[in-house]
């Protein structure tokens, strides 16, 4: 599905290391697909941009970070502190007020900084926020590193959080259903096969680990290994089809929030039938293909 497999449909893969610009290059149609936050999909219809969610980036894998010998010490500790978010529009932003609406905690409770989330580890070592919430692997870097612990992982007080989602240009949907399906497949077929063995030893994982460090995401091998496999639950690649009950508990957090200026129909923004049958899905690879060689480059 890539350069580097061995058969199908070539995809051109772009890094992004903020929201903004990735926004905008989906926009302008630099790219026809991304993965991005739900708000901001959600945002993009309402503002009448031709794009579709069509299935789900992964589940969990998202943590609030904070200094590992400081004083907080459960979310309520988080008064009066500068919290990091990847932005207005994240799933973490609606979390975060989800989590003191629960509490009774008023919404200024915090200080909220948009950061881009590379930044968050370092901004956090430097004493520049207090917190940071985030997606991996840069919410492991901190712990990593040994300046920074996990407060709470999202899955404990939001179980199956999303994270991320693939969101497609209408234009590609409508005249290219097959490599739409072919994408989307792709997708659900390497996360099938994350999850296959992770309570067998997570070979998988550990394979994975390797080609993305190497090949895509320019990331340590060791940190990636870290989130893959420290806690294989940590991250979750598999029951990513759409659900609107899921979506529409984000959007009426959105709205409440003024994130969003009104509700959507789930159908304006989603096209949940590009999610394939599991059931159909064959997990023929033991190992990825040239793995020994790619760990030796």
């Amino acid at each position: 599905m890539t350069q580097h497999s061995t058969q199908g449909t070539v995809f051109e893969s772009q890094k992004f290391m903020e929201f903004p610009s990735m926004k905008e290059a989906l926009i302008a149609r630099k790219i026809d697909a991304t993965f991005m936050n739900v708000p901001l999909a959600m945002k993009l219809v309402l503002d009448g941009v031709p794009v579709k969610l069509v299935y789900l980036g992964h589940r969990d894998g998202t943590a609030v970070v904070v200094k590992r010998d400081g004083p907080i010490q459960k979310f309520e500790d988080l008064r009066g502190k500068v919290v990091a978010i990847p932005g207005r529009f994240s799933n973490q932003n609606i979390f975060l007020h989800r989590q003191m609406k629960q509490l009774g905690m008023p919404f200024d409770s915090l200080t909220i900084k948009e950061v881009p989330p590379p930044e968050h580890p370092s901004s956090l070592a430097a004493g520049a926020i207090d917190a940071y919430i985030i997606g991996e692997p840069h919410a492991a870097k901190a712990e990593l590193d040994g300046y920074g612990r996990v407060l709470m992982q999202m899955r404990d007080a939001w179980p199956k959080f999303i994270s991320c989602a693939l969101v497609v240009r209408q234009e590609v949907i409508d005249g290219n259903r097959p490599l739409v399906e072919e994408l989307v497949r792709g997708i659900a077929s390497s996360g099938e096969w994350l999850d296959a063995d992770r309570t067998t030893g997570a070979q998988h994982r550990k394979d994975a680990a390797v080609v993305a460090a190497k090949m895509f995401y320019n990331q340590p091998q060791k940190l990636l290994e870290f989130v893959l496999l420290k806690d294989t639950t940590r991250v979750s690649y598999t029951q990513l089809t759409p659900i609107q009950a899921d979506l529409d508990e984000m959007m009426e957090l959105a709205v409440e929030l003024k994130i969003l200026p009104q509700r959507i129909e789930f159908e304006q923004y989603v096209d949940a039938s590009f999610a394939p049958d599991l059931d159909s899905i064959e997990l023929k690879l033991d190992r990825l293909p040239d793995v020994d060689k790619i760990a030796a480059q």
